[in-house]
C-alpha cells in the first residue's frame, strides 16, 4: 500500500514554530542561568560571582517574605479553585436551571483577561465597595480592602472567580465521559448524592484532577498578573509574590543577576513540585483506573 504523502507546509509550520520558541523561550532560559552566576545589573560591565546570588537568596528577607505569600495564595487558590470548579461542573452536567447564566459567570473573566479583570475590581474594591458599606452601615466594607492586612484575601477572592472557568471545563468534560451505566448500577445498590460523589464520580475524575491539581499549583506560583494591576505588591510587601518581585528588583531595581538565580529557583521548585504532583496523582489515577 502507498503510504499518503504528507504536505511539506505541515514541516515548514513546525520548524517556524520550533525556531520561535528556541528563539523567544530557550535562549533567553539559557541566558538568564548564565547571567544568574553573575554581578551584572541589566547594563554595564559584569563579573562572575559563583554561587554568590543562590547564597545571598537564603540571607534575604525580601526572598523570604515573597516566598511565604506566594505558596500561602497558590495553597489556598488551589484548593478553592478547585472546589468551585468541581461544585459547578457538577451542577451543569445535572441540568439545573440558569445554567446559561452559570456558564456566562464563570466564563467571563476566562474571556476579559487577568489584567482586565484585576483592573475592574481594583475600582470595584476602591470606590464602590466602600460606598456600600458606609450606606449599610458595615465597617468591614467601608474600607478598601486592597489597602489593608487583608489585602490577600481580596486578590484571592478575583483569582478564584477568574480562574474556575478553565478548570470547570476540564471537570465538565470528565464528567461527560462518565457512562450513565455506572450511575444507574449504583442506584441500584442505594448509592445516591455524597456518597456516590465520593464513591464513583470523584475516583472516575482522577485524570481531569490531576490536570487541574498540576497546572492550578504551577499557574499561582507564578501569579503576577492579578498582584500587577491589583496592588502593585502592596500594601508594603505584603502582597509581593515571587514573579512580581523578580520584575521589580530585575528588571528596574539593578538586580538583574540576582533575581535570575530567584528565577531559576523558582523554576526549579516548580518542576519539583509538578513533578511530585504527576507520581502520586497517576498512582491514584492507577488505583482507581485498575
Amino acid at each position: 500500500m502507498n503510504k499518503k504523502k504528507i504536505n511539506p507546509i505541515y514541516y515548514v509550520m513546525v520548524v517556524l514554530m520550533a525556531l520561535c520558541f528556541f528563539v523567544f523561550h530557550t535562549i533567553p532560559f539559557l541566558q538568564g542561568i548564565f547571567y544568574s552566576f553573575t554581578n551584572w545589573k541589566g547594563y554595564g560591565n559584569w563579573d562572575f560571582v559563583g554561587l554568590n546570588n543562590y547564597l545571598q537568596l537564603f540571607k534575604d528577607p525580601d526572598i523570604f517574605n515573597a516566598y511565604s505569600f506566594t505558596f500561602t495564595f497558590a495553597i489556598i487558590t488551589t484548593i478553592l479553585v478547585n472546589i468551585l470548579s468541581l461544585v459547578l461542573a457538577c451542577a451543569l452536567n445535572s441540568n439545573i436551571k440558569f445554567a446559561g447564566f452559570l456558564k456566562a459567570t464563570y466564563f467571563l473573566p476566562y474571556m476579559l483577561g487577568n489584567l482586565m479583570v484585576g483592573f475592574i475590581f481594583n475600582y470595584i474594591f476602591a470606590n464602590i465597595v466602600p460606598t456600600i458599606g458606609k450606606t449599610l452601615g458595615i465597617d468591614a466594607l467601608s474600607v478598601n480592602i486592597l489597602g489593608t492586612d487583608n489585602a490577600m484575601w481580596g486578590i484571592i477572592f478575583v483569582t478564584v472567580w477568574a480562574s474556575s472557568a478553565f478548570n470547570t471545563l476540564i471537570y465538565t468534560a470528565g464528567l461527560k465521559g462518565i457512562s450513565t451505566e455506572v450511575y444507574e448500577a449504583a442506584a441500584i445498590d442505594g448509592a445516591y448524592g455524597m456518597k456516590r460523589f465520593m464513591k464513583i464520580t470523584f475516583p472516575l475524575l482522577a485524570t481531569s484532577f490531576t490536570i487541574n491539581m498540576v497546572l492550578s499549583i504551577k499557574g499561582f506560583l507564578m501569579v503576577y498578573d492579578q498582584i500587577m494591576a491589583m496592588t502593585g505588591g502592596g500594601p508594603g510587601m505584603t502582597t509581593t509574590s515571587i514573579a512580581v518581585l523578580i520584575y521589580k528588583r530585575g528588571l528596574s531595581g539593578g538586580q538583574f543577576a540576582y533575581q535570575s538565580a530567584n528565577a531559576v529557583v523558582l523554576f526549579i521548585i516548580i518542576a519539583g513540585i509538578s513533578l511530585l504532583q504527576l507520581y502520586f496523582l497517576e498512582k491514584r489515577e492507577a488505583k482507581y483506573n485498575d
